[in-house]
């Protein structure tokens, strides 16, 4: 995590803004009304998320499941779920015992069916240890890794995010909800998985919503030096006349986006955040969002606790956010001319992402938006760091991935042992006697690739394939500068404007483009059995 990483900088408030808190605060609650009004205009549906209250044990038999282990719960021997054990570290492997053990306590109050033993599940012995080392293989973001290997990183992150708060002496509260409407169709109001899978009938493989990109982009074109953006209300006539007019005519692309101005963007670019279904950061983690501020003062273990959390988010949820994010920062990168610091643009942004209903303010009140304004200050400042995946959960995801082939192949052995067998007991009589002195040989594979030396795949390069031998100082750059040496002597249209990286696919990974300062001998001796193929970066 964050261990593994250079440490960021101590975070602290700036003389000149310390200064404008104040005002800053002022302007946390003109959003709130402003918020408010605009509710007050149109007809507002009825509660979108529901809650349930649960018992304890049910809130555990929810994190269980949440966290891939489902099986403690169903008894039932699933891979998954036993390579995820065989990888946890002593911290995590108690936060896992803890809430199992809460789970069947509560079983046993309520006289339900027997429940296996924690020690039946871990056995005697502690769990592996795990030393984290500093990562010679580069740092990986969340789009870098297969969508099979990222929910492996949720459950790890679910579970190492619990052992921290237990070791800091924090409960990690979650909310549970029980049901979430939202429109099928449409811009606004449409839950961004639904939203998503419409867009990408028109643009396959898009992470961000269009119309979410179309409003940032507007704004980074005509409105970063624009003073008081995002502060500063657009007419709210406007904004209600350009929802429709979105609503109608933007899949056409039929809508001018000149006559839009920037003030009235920045309002419908807050108002798809806040008419959400759920919110941007999850309705289940949000308390957990206010705690890491409210119980953890220091910032290394706040980001810490951050880092986990946007592991868990939905992938829609993080590319939409990361996007968002990315814009803020050029927002406050135009401070000179925009007159929007770090604090003002996550004051106003607060309110947005962190869902208020325009109450007055009181003691409690200010204290919340100053936490939430906190997270969202936190989340601009450091996003470089918090949206890298944690190099030690990769390494357990590789751990996982070993341990479910490794039982899949003594699986595959026993079938085919056994279907040996009967063929056996067919085809004996059948079979000829060997001449007197013959030798045969046991059938192997035997590799022409030696040792140190990987055959790298650029299909959309003239030279689609090359051998190169690895040593201790190649980097994944240098592959990628070879294959473009080797083409610009060849002619490849298919290269052009485009952005190519190497790939490790295969062997203990589902795939994972690799920095282009990854050292190759580190990444090739973690996963031999891994192709290696160079190809777009996902967008």
């Amino acid at each position: 995590m964050l261990s593994n990483e250079s440490t960021p900088p101590a975070f602290c408030r700036s003389n000149s803004q310390a200064s404008t808190d104040s005002t800053s605060m002022e302007d946390f609650w003109c959003e709130v009304e402003s918020i408010k009004e605009s509710r007050e205009g149109g007809s507002e549906e009825a509660m979108l998320l529901e809650f349930k209250p649960a018992d304890e044990g049910e809130l555990e038999a929810e994190w269980l499941q949440d966290v891939g282990l489902s099986t403690l719960i169903s008894g039932a021997e699933e891979e998954d779920g036993q390579a995820l054990l065989s990888t946890l570290t002593r911290t995590q492997a108690a936060a896992v015992q803890k809430r199992y053990n809460t789970y069947t306590q509560t079983l046993r109050k309520k006289n339900k069916h027997t429940v296996r033993d924690v020690r039946d599940i871990f056995g005697a012995s502690d769990s592996p240890k795990f030393i984290v080392r500093k990562s010679r293989f580069g740092l990986t973001e969340v789009g870098d890794l297969s969508p099979e290997d990222m929910k492996k990183i949720r459950y790890l992150s679910l579970i190492e995010l619990t052992a921290f708060y237990d070791a800091l002496g924090v409960e990690l509260k979650r909310n549970r909800v029980e049901r979430v409407r939202g429109r099928e169709n449409g811009l606004f109001g449409v839950p961004l998985t639904v939203l998503l899978e419409n867009d990408q009938k028109k643009v396959p493989g898009i992470k961000v919503p269009l119309i979410f990109q179309k409003l940032l982009l507007k704004l980074e074109e005509t409105g970063l030096e624009t003073e008081g953006i995002l502060r500063v209300p657009g007419s709210a006539s406007r904004v209600k006349n350009l929802h429709q007019e979105l609503e109608a005519k933007f899949y056409e692309d039929t809508f001018d986006w000149d006559q839009v101005r920037n003030n009235d963007a920045a309002g419908l670019l807050k108002m798809f955040i806040r008419e959400l279904p759920s919110p941007l950061f999850t309705v289940e983690y949000l308390p957990a969002f206010i705690t890491l501020v409210e119980k953890i003062s220091k910032i290394k273990l706040q980001l810490q606790a951050l880092h986990l959390l946007i592991m868990l988010m939905p992938e829609a949820n993080r590319d939409t956010a990361k996007a968002f994010l990315q814009f803020l920062k050029k927002v406050v990168a135009n401070e000179g001319k925009n007159k929007m610091s770090l604090w003002n643009v996550s004051m106003i942004v607060a309110p947005n992402l962190f869902i208020y209903k325009g109450k007055r303010a009181n003691q409690q009140e200010m204290q919340a938006a100053a936490t939430t304004a906190h997270i969202v200050r936190l989340l601009i400042r450091y996003q470089d760091i918090l949206w890298t995946v944690p190099s030690f959960l990769i390494s357990q995801v590789r751990k996982m991935n070993e341990a479910a082939m490794n039982n899949s192949k003594r699986q595959l052995m026993f079938d085919k042992g056994v279907r040996k067998l009967l063929r056996r007991k067919t085809m004996e009589r059948e079979r000829p006697e060997r001449p007197e002195g013959a030798v045969t040989f046991p059938p192997y594979l035997q590799s022409d690739i030696p040792e140190g030396v990987i055959r790298v795949y650029a299909p959309l390069h003239s030279k689609v394939s090359m051998a190169i031998q690895l040593n201790s100082q190649t980097k994944a750059k240098d592959i990628l500068s070879r294959f473009h040496c080797e083409n610009s002597r060849g002619s490849s249209q298919n290269v052009r404007g485009q952005i190519q990286s190497l790939h490790e696919i295969g062997g203990n990974i589902g795939q994972h483009c690799l920095d282009p300062d990854a050292f190759m001998l580190d990444v090739y001796r973690a996963n031999p059995q891994a192709e290696w193929v160079i190809k777009p970066k996902a967008s």
